[in-house]
């Protein structure tokens, strides 16, 4: 005898769609889940990748930070060395100067006339000393004018003192100290100092 099945045909495909939509619900719940983590994984990646370059920039920021200060200091150590060469230079050029300058006094010195006192400030150099009359200090003064060295001389006072019958007069004056072979304008100077004139012999005995 054939045996029938008497349950219902549609209870049995209600049952298989439920099965079936589970089925795609679990699948559909796997296929989220692995896209989260993919997502996940591909963000994470990206944030370590730029926080591997946010360190490595601070890292070479930090390195530059550190050669601009040596940067720096090799300035302040260069400006050091260009100053104290700029005083050499000076120191250099006031050594010439100053032996060109006590040769010029010595031979612009003339007869009846004795110093008794330097003194420099900057430029301006002030001669004190005595002389036989104010004669020999015009005299004194052009020679002065003349020597190339030394220029504007400037008598600030002169009157007789006792105590030396030989050099009666007592004189200050002032010149500033000049280089005639300083560059001018731009050009190097090619004019030589001009050599002093020689005191007159006859001008102590008219000035006496």
């Amino acid at each position: 005898m054939a045996r029938i099945n008497l349950l219902p045909w549609r209870e049995e495909r209600r049952k298989a769609r439920q099965k079936e939509f589970a089925g795609m619900v679990g699948l559909a719940v796997v296929a989220g889940l692995l896209l989260s983590f993919l997502i996940y994984s591909f963000y994470s990646g990206r944030v370590s990748t730029q926080t591997a370059r946010n360190e490595y920039l601070r890292g070479e920021i930090a390195k530059v930070d550190g050669q601009i200060k040596e940067i720096e200091a090799l300035d302040k150590k260069k400006s050091k060395l260009l100053a104290r060469k700029e005083v050499i230079e000076q120191l250099q050029a006031n050594r010439a100067q100053m032996v060109h300058l006590f040769d010029s006094l010595v031979r612009t010195i003339p007869d009846g006339v004795a110093l008794t006192a330097i003194k420099q400030e900057g430029d301006i150099l002030t001669l004190s000393g005595r002389s036989q009359s104010n004669a020999r200090v015009s005299t004194y003064m052009r020679n002065l004018e003349s020597s190339g060295w030394m220029t504007n001389p400037d008598l600030n006072v002169i009157e007789a003192k006792e105590g030396n019958t030989g050099l009666p007069y007592e004189f200050t004056l002032k010149v500033k100290l000049a280089n005639p072979n300083a560059p001018k304008d731009g050009e190097a100077a090619t004019k030589a100092p001009v050599a002093p004139k020689a005191s007159a012999p006859a001008a102590g005995g008219a000035a006496s």
